[in-house]
Order: structure tokens, then sequence, then C-alpha cells
């Protein structure tokens, strides 16, 4: 979903960063092979990831939802030398697609891949974080926020995607659409949370980039 004329969008995209050659890869990959592509990141979203976790160097990082691993593999540009990124994931489909492109990459032994639950799985990581970015099932944002906010460090920022959900957030309520529901709930929080700062950014389908004070 894109919010800007195509020319003015277009014009942002052919100013900023060329995507590296393996998430070229990887994305085409992942539009020839995988369901539903468009969860890709994609380039432009992608090098604000990669920009974002750049400037704040982060020694750990918590994906949630790894989908083919191409927001992973931009999370990572920005991780300390002996860092770590954590990314979880519950589809078991994608695992081997995502370890592939892991592999290849420069960040081979710094990422770890999980299986299953996210919210099961968050208490049993021993480590607090530096950078989290929520992309995953909609309806539990307000749950995964609240599964991490304890564990962050200070400074820490977390960046939640499809925050816009395609405009829906500012349309009639549709009382049986629970991820709008959910969405305005959690956009609403970011807000109100005096633990966190927030800047919602209209990029790509919505991206809130929140720093923990």
């Amino acid at each position: 979903m894109h919010f800007l004329p195509n020319n003015i969008d277009d014009y942002a995209v052919n100013h900023t960063e060329e995507e590296p050659k393996l998430l070229q890869e990887l994305n085409r990959e992942t539009w020839q092979k995988v369901l539903i592509p468009r969860m890709l990141s994609g380039s432009y979203q992608g090098r604000v990831l990669a920009m974002i976790s750049k400037i704040r160097n982060p020694k750990t990082i918590l994906e949630i939802g790894t989908y083919t691993g191409y927001s992973a593999l931009c999370l990572a540009e920005g991780l300390q030398k002996k860092g770590v990124l954590h990314t979880i994931d519950i589809n078991e489909e994608l695992t081997d697609f995502q370890k592939k492109y892991f592999d290849k990459s420069n960040y081979k032994h710094q990422i770890k891949q999980y299986l299953g639950n996210a919210l099961d799985i968050i208490p049993t990581i021993n480590d607090t974080f530096d950078l989290v970015f929520i992309d995953a099932d909609k309806p539990n944002y307000s749950n995964y926020y609240h599964a991490i906010i304890d564990k962050m460090n200070s400074g820490g920022i977390i960046i939640s995607d499809n925050v816009l959900w395609s405009g829906k957030v500012v349309e009639k309520l549709d009382p049986k659409d629970e991820s709008t529901k959910e969405l305005l709930k959690y956009n609403k929080l970011l807000k109100e949370d005096k633990r966190v700062e927030t800047v919602l950014l209209p990029i790509r389908d919505g991206l809130s980039v929140s720093r923990v004070v």
C-alpha cells in the first residue's frame, strides 16, 4: 500500500540506497515461490529498517514474524560484531527458505531462528533487546508489545509494521474486522504509553518507530 502519489513514491525510491544483491535474490525468489509475497518488506522499507538499525547499532535484536527472512537480514546490517538477532515465525514451511539465505549472508552465526508461537517463545529468550521489529499477526500486536516492553533496554527501539493497514484505520470500522480493531487499539497504546515516544511514519503500509525512554 502506497499513500504517496506514484511519482513522488518513485522519486523517493530512486534516491534511496539500492538493496544488496543477496536481498535482490531473496526478493525475487519470494515472489516466484512463496504464497502472499506482498508480505515481504521490500527494498524501500528494507533500506529504512537497515538505516534505523545502523543508527541504533544494536547488540540484540528481536524480530516477531520472520516470513522469508528479508527484514531480518536488513536489520542485521546494523548489528554489533558480537551481536545477535533472534527471529521468530510460526510457519514451519518457511524455515528452510529463511535458513538458506541466512547461511548465504555475513550474519550466518549471528541469527537465531525460532519456530512457534512468539508469545510462548519470548519469555524463554534470556536476553534484553536494543531493537524489536513487530510484523506478525495483527490481532496480537498489543500482546507482543506487552511481552517485550519490560525486556527493552533504555533507548531501545520498537518498530511496528502495517500500522495503517491499507488505510482501514481511518475508515468506518467493520465490527468483524479484528485486525483493524486491534491496530486502532495498538496505535492508541503507543501514543499514550509514557514508557515510549512514538512517531508513525506513512511508509508503505505504515511504520511506527517507538523509542523506550
